[in-house]
C-alpha cells in the first residue's frame, strides 16, 4: 500500500510543469549572460584593446568587484527584482513597457507617455540591434577555444561558426518549446561545469573572495577613474543577455526565469568570475585563454564542445526575444503585419517568426565575414545592450512615478543613483564608437527609421482609405433604401474593414459595381487590444447599424497583441439573438479582403525618401488571409489604390 510520504513525493502535472517552464527558461533565456564568461574578462584585459586595463592585483580584485556588484544592481535588483514586476498580462519586453506607458499617459502627461513611448522604440530598435550580433560574438568565441587544443586549427573557425549559425536559425521553426526541452538539460551541465571550475580556480587562490567586498570596486572606480573608465565598456559584457530575461518574460513567466537566476545561474557565474580571477592572480600570462585554462588539460576538448554547443543557446536568448519585440511591434503598428506561428498549445508568447529569422541570421553572417574574430567584435558589443538598459531605466522610472505612485524622494535617490550608473555604463561605451560600436548604434538607428515611418505612413494610407470608405451607417441606410439596386444571393459575405466607422472598399465595390449583396452580410473589424490576450467572452462586440431587421451587422473582433487572429472561430460565437435571431451561416460563407496598392504621391505626408521605404517596408507585410485564417477557396481579395 502506498504511503502518504509517497504520495507525498509524486510528482504533480503542476509541478512538472512549473519545472519544464524553468528548464525551458535556462535553455532559452539564459545563454547569452550565461556564456559570458568564456570572453568577458579576457577581453577587459586584451592588451590590443584601445584603452587596455594594465594587469595587476589591484585591478584584477577590482574588475572582479565590479562585475560582481554590476550583476547584483543592474541584474538581480533592477530587472529581476524591480522591472519584471511590469508585466502586460504576462508579456515583457520594452514593448510591453511602452503600451503600459501609453495606456496610462492621460491628460498633461500625454505628450511626456508619447516622447517616452518614442525613446522606448529606439530601444526596441537597439535589441534588433543586440539580437544581430549576440550570436555572432557567442559562436566565434566559442569555436575559437579550438586555438587552445591546437593553433593549426584555427584556419576552420569560420566555416565551422557559419555552419553552426545556419544550422541555429534553420532549427528556430521548431519553437521555443521543443527548443527549451533540448536547451535546457545543457545548460544546467553547461551552469553546473562553470561553477565547478570556478571552484577550482578558487581553490588555488582564495584570497580572491576578497572582491566580494564594494570596497574594491569602489576604490578601482574612483581611485583609478582613468582606467576604470574604460573597463566599464567591457564589464557590461557580463550582464548582455539582462534584457532578454525581461523580453522573454512571455514565453515562459517571471518566477521561473527569476528563480532560475538566483538559484542556478548568478551562483554559476560569479564562481566561474572568480575562478579565472584567481587564476589570473596566479599567473598574469592566462588573461589570454582564461575560460578554458580553468579546466584540466585533459578535459578541455569536451569543454569546447560543450562551450559551443552553450554558445549556440546563447543565441537563442535574443532570438526568442527579437521575436516577441517584433510581434508586438507590429501589433501595435511599428511594424507591417508578420507571419507569425505560435508553436506551443499549452504555453502562450512561445512564437516563431519566420521573416525575422532569415533577416537575424542574414545579419549575423555578414558580421561574422566582416568582423572575422571575437575580440573585434567585442568592440561593437555592449553598446546596444547598455542603451537599451538606460532606456528601460528611464521608462521603469516614469512608469513607477505616474502609476504606483512612488515618492520622488525615493525616485531620486535609488532611482537616480541606478540611472547614474547605467549612464556611466553608455558613456564608458560610446569611446568605442570609432572601435566599432557605432554598428549597433546603426543598426539601431536604421530599425527605429522603419520603425517611425511605418506607423507615421499608416496613418497617412488609414485617413486616405478613411475618406474613400465613407461613413458606415450612412451606407447601411442606403443599402435599406436599395440604393444602388442590388440583387440578394443566398449565403453570408463578410467584409472585413478597418473599423466600426467606415464601409470596407470591398463592400463598395461588391454594391457598385457587381450590384449583389448576401442574404446576411457581415462587416468585420478586427482590433488589436494592447493586451496579451482577450478572454472569448470578450471576443466580440456586434452591433446592428441601427436596423434590427435588415440582416446587416457590424462585428468587432477583438484578439491581443500576442495572439493570432482566427476570424472563422471567432465569429463561430455570435449567437443568434446578436444576429437578427439567426445564426450565421459560416460553412460557406464568402470572405472579402480589401488590399492597397500605394504609390508615391506629391502631398507633403511625409519627405520622398521616408514615402519609398514605407511602400518598400509595406512589401513584407504577411498574406492577409492566412494571417486572419481564412479560407482560401472562399475568400476574395479587392484592389485599390492609394497615394501616400
Amino acid at each position: 500500500m502506498e504511503s502518504h510520504s509517497d504520495r507525498s513525493r509524486t510528482p504533480t502535472p503542476r509541478g512538472t510543469a512549473k519545472l519544464a517552464l524553468l528548464v525551458g527558461a535556462l535553455g532559452v533565456v539564459y545563454g547569452d549572460i550565461g556564456t559570458s564568461p568564456i570572453y568577458a574578462l579576457q577581453t577587459i584585459f586584451n592588451p590590443a584593446d584601445p584603452h587596455p586595463v594594465p594587469t595587476n592585483i589591484a585591478n584584477v580584485y577590482g574588475v572582479i568587484s565590479l562585475i560582481f556588484w554590476s550583476l547584483v544592481l543592474i541584474v538581480t535588483v533592477f530587472y529581476v527584482g524591480l522591472v519584471m514586476r511590469l508585466d502586460n498580462e504576462g508579456e515583457g519586453g520594452i514593448m510591453a513597457l511602452i503600451t503600459l506607458i501609453r495606456r496610462h499617459s492621460q491628460g498633461r502627461g500625454r505628450k511626456a507617455g508619447l516622447a517616452l513611448a518614442a525613446l522606448g522604440i529606439f530601444g526596441a530598435a537597439l535589441f534588433l540591434g543586440d539580437s544581430m550580433i549576440t550570436p555572432a560574438i557567442s559562436v566565434l568565441s566559442a569555436v575559437e577555444g579550438v586555438k587552445t587544443v591546437n593553433p593549426d586549427l584555427e584556419t576552420f573557425i569560420i566555416p565551422a561558426t557559419v555552419v553552426i549559425i545556419v544550422l541555429l536559425f534553420a532549427f528556430q521553426r521548431k519553437g521555443t518549446a521543443v527548443i527549451g526541452r533540448w536547451f535546457g538539460p545543457i545548460m544546467i551541465v553547461w551552469f553546473t561545469v562553470l561553477a565547478v571550475l570556478g571552484i577550482g580556480g578558487i581553490a588555488k587562490n582564495p584570497e580572491i573572495l576578497r572582491a566580494l567586498s564594494p570596497t574594491y570596486a569602489i576604490d578601482f572606480l574612483f581611485g583609478h577613474f582613468g582606467i576604470a573608465f574604460f573597463a566599464l565598456a567591457a564589464i557590461i559584457l557580463t550582464f548582455t543577455g539582462a534584457e532578454a530575461l525581461y523580453a522573454d518574460m512571455g514565453h515562459f513567466g517571471r518566477k521561473p526565469i527569476s528563480r532560475a537566476w538566483l538559484f542556478m545561474v548568478f551562483p554559476a557565474l560569479l564562481l566561474n568570475y572568480m575562478g579565472q580571477g584567481a587564476l589570473i592572480l596566479e599567473d598574469t600570462g592566462n588573461i589570454q585563454g582564461s575560460f578554458f585554462l580553468l579546466a584540466p588539460e585533459w578535459s578541455r576538448i569536451p569543454l569546447l564542445v560543450l562551450t559551443g554547443t552553450a554558445t549556440v543557446i546563447a543565441s537563442q536568448a535574443v532570438i526568442s526575444g527579437a521575436y516577441s519585440v517584433a510581434s508586438q511591434a507590429s501589433e501595435l503598428g511599428y511594424l507591417p503585419r508578420l507571419r507569425i506561428a505560435h508553436t506551443s498549445e499549452h504555453h502562450y508568447g512561445q512564437i516563431y517568426v519566420p521573416w525575422i529569422n532569415w533577416l537575424l541570421m542574414v545579419s549575423v553572417l555578414t558580421l561574422v565575414f566582416a568582423f572575422r574574430t571575437s575580440e573585434a567584435l567585442a568592440f561593437a558589443y555592449g553598446m546596444a545592450v547598455i542603451g537599451t538598459i538606460v532606456i528601460v531605466t528611464v521608462l521603469f522610472l516614469y512608469f513607477a512615478r505616474v502609476r504606483w505612485g512612488t515618492p520622488r524622494w525615493v525616485l531620486w535617490t535609488g532611482g537616480g543613483l541606478l540611472l547614474a550608473l547605467n549612464v556611466t555604463f553608455l558613456a564608458a561605451s560610446s569611446t568605442k564608437i570609432i572601435h566599432g560600436a557605432w554598428l549597433p548604434l546603426l543598426i539601431g538607428v536604421t530599425a527605429f527609421t522603419v520603425m517611425i515611418t511605418w506607423q507615421r505612413g499608416r496613418e497617412v494610407v488609414s485617413a486616405e482609405r478613411e475618406r474613400r470608405e465613407g461613413p458606415l451607417r450612412e451606407f447601411v441606410d442606403k443599402m435599406r433604401r436599395g440604393e444602388p439596386k442590388a440583387a440578394q444571393v443566398p449565403g453570408t459575405g463578410v467584409y472585413l474593414g478597418r473599423g466600426s466607422a467606415t464601409a470596407p472598399l470591398a463592400l463598395r465595390a461588391a454594391l457598385e459595381l457587381n450590384h449583389a449583396r448576401y442574404a446576411q452580410t457581415v462587416v468585420l473589424a478586427v482590433q488589436t487590444e494592447p493586451v496579451p490576450r482577450v478572454p472569448d467572452e470578450e471576443r466580440i462586440i456586434v452591433d446592428d447599424l441601427g436596423h434590427c431587421q435588415d440582416s446587416v451587422i457590424h462585428v468587432t473582433a477583438r484578439f491581443g497583441y500576442a495572439e493570432t487572429p482566427d476570424v472563422p472561430r471567432a465569429l463561430r460565437l455570435v449567437r443568434p439573438e446578436q444576429s437578427e435571431g439567426r445564426r450565421l451561416r459560416l460553412d460557406k460563407a464568402v470572405y472579402f479582403l480589401s488590399t492597397i496598392q500605394l504609390k508615391a504621391g506629391k502631398e507633403p505626408t511625409m519627405a520622398t525618401w521616408r514615402k519609398h521605404l514605407f511602400i518598400a517596408t509595406s512589401h513584407i507585410t504577411s498574406d492577409a488571409a492566412e494571417h486572419f485564417q481564412l479560407p482560401r477557396d472562399r475568400t476574395i481579395i479587392v484592389g485599390s489604390h492609394i497615394e501616400v
